[in-house]
């Protein structure tokens, strides 16, 4: 502090033509002691006395500034007495944070950061280590309780959790300090903790250790607070290199290179006995107590006695310090280069006015006082290593906001230099979360996130849902998006009734080309004529509606997919009830009824017959969409991987009666044609019908079932399959034999086989009426 005083003495740029002066007291670390030297700062300038006013606007008392005290405790204590008076204070250790409160402490200053910072950088210490469980101690002291509330706040915050919280005393006279030790020493030890955050005074420091060392307690990884990590009243313990690995945090300053030159200079001085003899000539006026009792033993002090010292990291605090204050007296006084202007004497306040926001330089460094009066400043990670009695401090990191540290320099406690582990319990692997077990959340059980769920970080206690637009995998540490899903043209089933599409097809069209190539012959006016070449090409329609199914399903396929397969099935079947009703008249029938019935069932009353039965199935078509539409819908819990996309149906009921219709032509068909008897030498007719709709009803009849119990996805493909099943069953069992007759056996194609024209038919037709009219008689 006297070099910075005499350096800003002896420049032209700060404070020219002006000189400081100053007075050192000594504060004993005790409040009392400290509270002495405080009320003669605030004696009336010239005076001893304090005089008493109402306002003290004008008060001028002896100093304008008080640099210190270095303890955080002794400042809380003369920071309030300060602040009444607006007298400005700078301290150069203490860091405490209850400090930085305006409206508690308004003229307080400190050229050393808050403590809050170095705890946030033990914080961020911790959780680079993966250390979140651990012990914190502080000592019994405002210093070490307000050290370890901020810490357990920052604690809580990151995810560390404290095993054990406790106090060290302080060594005082007739006060049970072993016992207490020795209990928080010991939960401790008893604890699974390899990690001790010690925020304590180098006094209760002392103590601590000095327990510890003496029972031969484990070893430990040691966080220190700035307090204690450089006193030599700690480091110079008998055996404090068994405890294991000290790290803490130390602020960075800039280096004073001229100091060991100055307190040399010093030390010389003291010794001459003129020098001395003009100082107390200088100082005959104050009391013997204030300026202090010549020290003999002073004179003996070498510069090698005390170079440990002048390396100390609060040196440059002290120094920045009083040249804040030569720079807020510069700036009130309002002094340039060549002069200060002549005015008033500066007041206390006047002066803390210009300490607020105040950036000055010290050392070649710039430093700004913040609105709470604090300065921010780099702190270098030390790590104590032993090379002799005493350990030196090796830097290993720095933290200047965020934490930096070179790992490979640090040397553990422990066997094989490995990291101390220091957890409740193990991390949790991948798409696994905490389940916190007592207490603490760092004591927990890894559960597995479930399919649907996934791990969003690694600290969660409970699995995030995905979305409904997304899937997840068991154990996931994200979602991923749902593939949208329908029965797509590539699948495999769907090639291959694509495959089955084609021989449909190509058999309907084989067949149809046949018919109305031989259209005028017996065999085809026996099917019908022109009627079965329609009924062809509504197998046909049947067979290209199956196209429909397959691909991504949209409103327009939804709502045409019922009707236009259908709609021709029903036209197919209204011919071969015709053709049924034909057969049941010319075999049960008398002749004269049958002729008659017969005319009814061919030419445009057979065709009015086939349009009614379209209209019919066209109108539950209609009701069908109308009433219960089918609808595109997408089911995000279908399928564990994908959306499905399909066509729903709303109501099963009018679904059912869509095909209610050609159920109906079906049956009655099969009740014409199943007890016809075929005459010999003729074509049964009745035998292809029957077999085509009973290859209809096994269709229809086992879809109904499969179609219940089938995945979704796959339902187009089973109408798919049921309509082209229904198609071929009616081609094989009705229109390709009559194909192969007319490719292989064109003899047969004669009216005589097929349409019963011949002699023998008449007669036969006449002996039956007979027999009929006998009966009767």
């Amino acid at each position: 502090m006297k070099m910075a005083v005499e350096e800003i003495n002896n420049r032209s740029d700060l404070l020219p033509g002006l000189r400081l002066g100053h007075d050192l007291f000594d504060t004993c670390s005790e409040p009392v002691v400290a509270m002495k030297p405080s009320l003669m700062f605030l004696a009336k300038a010239d005076s001893r006395d304090i005089a008493a006013y109402c306002n003290y606007t004008q008060y001028q008392p002896r100093v304008l500034a008080v640099i210190g005290p270095h303890s955080s405790e002794l400042a809380v204590v003369t920071g309030k007495f300060f602040g009444f008076f607006l007298m400005p204070q700078v301290s150069y250790g203490a860091g405490m944070e209850l400090l930085s409160a305006r409206e508690t402490f308004p003229s307080f200053f400190r050229t050393v950061p808050s403590d809050r910072v170095q705890l946030v950088a033990a914080a961020e210490l911790l959780q680079e280590f993966g250390w979140n469980w651990v012990a914190a101690l502080g000592s019994d002291d405002e210093y070490g309780r307000q050290g370890l509330s901020i810490f357990s706040a920052l604690a809580a915050s990151r995810g560390i959790c404290i095993a054990h919280e406790g106090l060290v005393p302080l060594p005082r006279a007739n006060s049970p300090l072993l016992g207490k030790v020795q209990e928080v020493l010991h939960q401790v030890n008893q604890s699974s903790v390899q990690v001790v955050l010690l925020f304590a005074s180098a006094r209760a420091a002392h103590a601590l250790f000095s327990y510890s060392i003496s029972s031969k307690l484990s070893r430990k990884v040691w966080v220190a607070s700035e307090a204690w990590l450089t006193s030599d009243l700690v480091m110079g313990l008998p055996g404090m290199a068994q405890v294991g690995t000290v790290l803490g945090f130390l602020q960075r300053g800039a280096q004073l290179r001229k100091f060991s030159q100055y307190v040399k200079t010093r030390l010389a001085l003291a010794a001459d006995p003129a020098f001395c003899a003009a100082l107390g000539e200088r100082e005959q006026g104050l009391e013997e107590d204030v300026v202090g009792r010549r020290c003999p033993q002073c004179d003996c002090i070498t510069l090698q006695n005390v170079s440990a010292g002048l390396n100390h990291h609060q040196t440059f605090s002290v120094y920045a310090a009083v040249y804040s204050v030569a720079q807020a007296l510069h700036n009130a006084l309002q002094c340039s280069a060549s002069g200060c202007p002549v005015q008033d004497p500066v007041k206390p306040w006047q002066l803390l006015e210009n300490m607020y926001n105040l950036t000055f330089h010290a050392g070649g460094l710039t430093l700004r006082f913040n609105s709470n009066g604090n300065v921010d400043m780099e702190y270098d990670l030390k790590l104590w290593v032993w090379q002799g009695p005493v350990p030196e401090l090796h830097d290993v990191g720095r933290f200047n906001g965020s934490l930096w540290i070179d790992s490979p320099k640090i040397r553990w406690h422990t066997s094989n230099n490995q990291k101390p582990v220091s957890q409740c319990s193990r991390q949790c692997q991948e798409g696994q979360v905490r389940r916190v077990k007592g207490f603490h959340s760092c004591c927990y059980d890894c559960v597995d996130c479930k399919a649907g769920s996934y791990r969003k970080s690694p600290d969660d206690l409970a699995c995030t849902f995905c979305g409904r637009e997304e899937w997840s995998p068991e154990r996931s540490t994200r979602c991923f998006r749902r593939r949208l899903r329908f029965l797509a043209w590539g699948e495999p089933a769907v090639l291959l009734l694509l495959l089955l599409f084609g021989l449909a097809l190509g058999l309907v069209l084989a067949a149809l080309g046949l018919f109305i190539r031989h259209r005028d012959s017996p065999l085809v006016q026996a099917s019908g004529g022109p009627l079965a070449c329609f009924g062809l090409v509504c197998l046909g329609l049947v067979c290209i509606s199956v196209l429909l199914f397959p691909g991504q399903p949209s409103p327009a396929r939804c709502l045409a997919q019922q009707p236009s397969s259908h709609l021709p099935l029903t036209g197919c079947l209204s011919t071969f009830i015709l053709q049924a009703a034909e057969i049941f008249v010319e075999s049960e029938l008398p002749l004269s009824w049958a002729d008659r019935l017969s005319g009814c069932l061919r030419g445009p009353w057979a065709w009015l017959v086939v349009l009614l039965a379209m209209l019919v199935e066209a109108a539950l078509c209609a009701w069908y969409l109308v009433a219960f539409p089918p609808e595109v819908v997408t089911d995000w819990r279908m399928l564990p991987t994908e959306a499905l996309v399909h066509c729903r149906t709303r109501s099963w009921v009018s679904f059912g009666l869509v095909h209610a219709t050609n159920a109906t032509l079906a049956f009655l068909c099969f009740l014409g044609t199943f007890l016809v008897q075929s005459r010999p030498g003729r074509y049964n007719r009745a035998r292809g019908l029957t077999f085509a709709m009973l290859a209809y009803f096994i269709t229809w009849v086992s879809f109904v079932p499969l179609l219940a119990n089938v995945q979704v996805v796959l339902r187009p493909a089973v109408q798919m399959g049921a309509l082209l099943l229904c198609v071929l069953g009616i081609l094989a069992a009705f229109h390709l034999p009559r194909c192969y007759l007319l490719v292989r056996q064109p003899e047969l194609n004669t009216p005589e086989f097929f349409l019963g024209r011949g002699p023998g038919d008449a007669r036969d037709r006449k002996d039956g009426d007979t027999g009929n009219q006998g009966k009767h008689e």
